[in-house]
């Protein structure tokens, strides 16, 4: 394969982002200009490159670039957004004057306003969020081809879905009139393979991937295509099972869909509006003791690691439960007026609209159980890699959703099992939660293996 070097990127994206603050500047002046009391400027950009192959012929390269202004404007307690390709000087001033009359003629909202002048960040740490390879197309498939002839070899393997690699970069640029000028730049690297087992009805598929801020950061192709084989051999002739409540575990491919659900139901817009089954429940203990859940958006090449919040605001760790207990609401200024708390810096926003809270790079911390004792003293359960469709209630916490995996006899995974969906509710679910000590930050939001017991298995 050609070496995959460094380019000028660097520079020249240093130089890019000077002329994209002063272009942010300009659409504030001009805001003001036309009676805004107050604005904010987000500019967004991205460009990415991906290449795919089936069978080890290219099926489609991509190439993609965009970049996009979002102008917010304040008059009063009023608040309007408008957003624009264009940075056109004369588009700028019809974007300002257009944000400006629809604040005019908008309702108040009496917890609205930029951040506090005191919450802003100073001094952004550098996360080394950029690298400045240049991976070409060619290049690409090449990955991809590599992975997917990795999975083909795995004995078993009958057909492939495809492999696929991507490169791109994102860009952020935050202005606001009282002050706060700021940006960075985060690069992505990712590899992924998805194979077929079995022939006829007895198909059965699986994958694997790998995503990296760096490259030299990224899985080898070979190994991503080597384990998606073994996974999808493993889950051939799978069984039913009767309905049952049991004891599932979760893999650390889903595991952390656990921390996304404590996500949604801490976010301060949900306990805001009343939405959240966890509003009345900070200061309690909702997981067992040992159990905590971090956010932490100054992690050094982490997935979704940011400097400061869409606001501008500076942003720490944070932690969501405590060994047990709830401690925080994921807050952006909005919503730290309407609940009277401090504002810890999640604002996440596009170009189309107001700020919203959200979580950065987000997990649970490991238990102190090896992956092979929390499977120990399990008769028969539910060891689960694979989870299907959306069904959770963030209103009452109520939780269903279509699963595979691999059925537990005696202590041992024993067979693979399909078509089958496990219930319960988050309440439940969280208070009866044992975390293994295998945690690995391979996602945006990762998790050790749990166990949770008593859970309604429903199959034949």
């Amino acid at each position: 394969m050609t070496e995959i070097t460094a380019s000028a990127d660097p520079i020249a994206r240093k130089t890019d982002n000077e002329r994209l603050k002063e272009i942010a500047a300009t659409v504030l002046a001009k805001a003001r200009s036309h009676g805004a009391d107050a604005a904010d400027a987000i500019i967004l950009e991205a460009e990415s490159t991906s290449a795919s192959c089936r069978m080890g012929a290219i099926e489609d390269i991509e190439r993609s670039e965009s970049r996009d202004l979002g102008l917010r404007v304040f008059v009063g307690q009023s608040v309007a957004s408008v957003s624009s390709t264009s940075f056109d000087p004369s588009d700028l001033e019809k974007m300002a004057e257009r944000a400006v009359a629809m604040a005019r003629v908008a309702p108040p909202d009496p917890h609205g306003g930029l951040a506090d002048p005191d919450a802003l960040a100073v001094n952004p740490p550098d996360l080394d969020l950029f690298d400045g390879r240049h991976v070409s197309a060619i290049e690409l498939n090449e990955l991809a081809r590599r992975a997917e002839d990795s999975a083909l070899a795995v004995e078993g393997i009958t057909n492939s879905l495809g492999a696929g690699a991507a490169c791109g970069v994102s860009g952020v640029v935050l202005a606001t009139s009282h002050g706060f000028v700021g940006s960075y730049c985060s690069s992505s690297f990712s590899v992924s393979c998805s194979v077929v087992a079995g022939t006829g009805t007895e198909m059965e598929r699986d994958y694997d991937y790998s995503q990296a801020i760096h490259f030299d950061d990224l899985g080898a192709p070979e190994d991503i295509g080597r384990i998606a084989g073994k996974r999808t051999v493993r889950r051939l002739n799978p069984r039913k099972k009767p309905s049952q409540n049991v004891p599932v575990v979760y893999d650390r491919r889903v595991s952390g869909g656990m921390v996304s659900h404590l996500s949604n139901a801490v976010n301060g817009a949900s306990i805001a509006r009343g939405t959240s089954f966890l509003k009345e429940k900070m200061g309690e203990r909702i997981f067992a003791p040992g159990i905590s859940i971090m956010d932490e958006p100054h992690r050094v090449r982490g997935l979704r690691s940011k400097p400061f919040d869409a606001e501008g605001v500076g942003n720490t760790q944070l932690s969501l439960v405590e060994n047990g207990t709830l401690k925080s609401w994921l807050l952006d200024s909005r919503t730290s007026r309407q609940l009277g708390l401090g504002n810890n810096g999640r604002a996440s926003r596009g170009i189309g609209g107001p700020p919203s809270p959200s979580a950065t790079n987000l997990y649970m911390t490991p238990g102190s159980t090896g992956f092979e004792d929390l499977l120990a003293d399990i008769g028969e359960g539910l060891y689960i890699t694979d989870l299907i469709g959306m069904g959770v209630n963030g209103i009452n916490g109520d939780y269903s959703r279509g699963a595979a995996g691999f059925w537990i006899e005696n202590g041992e995974i024993a067979y693979p099992v399909s078509e089958i969906t496990v219930a319960g509710n988050l309440n439940d679910m969280f208070a009866n939660l044992t975390a293994a000590d295998d945690l690995e930050f391979r996602y945006g939001v990762n998790a050790p293996t749990l166990r949770i017991e008593g859970m309604t298995v429903a199959g034949t």
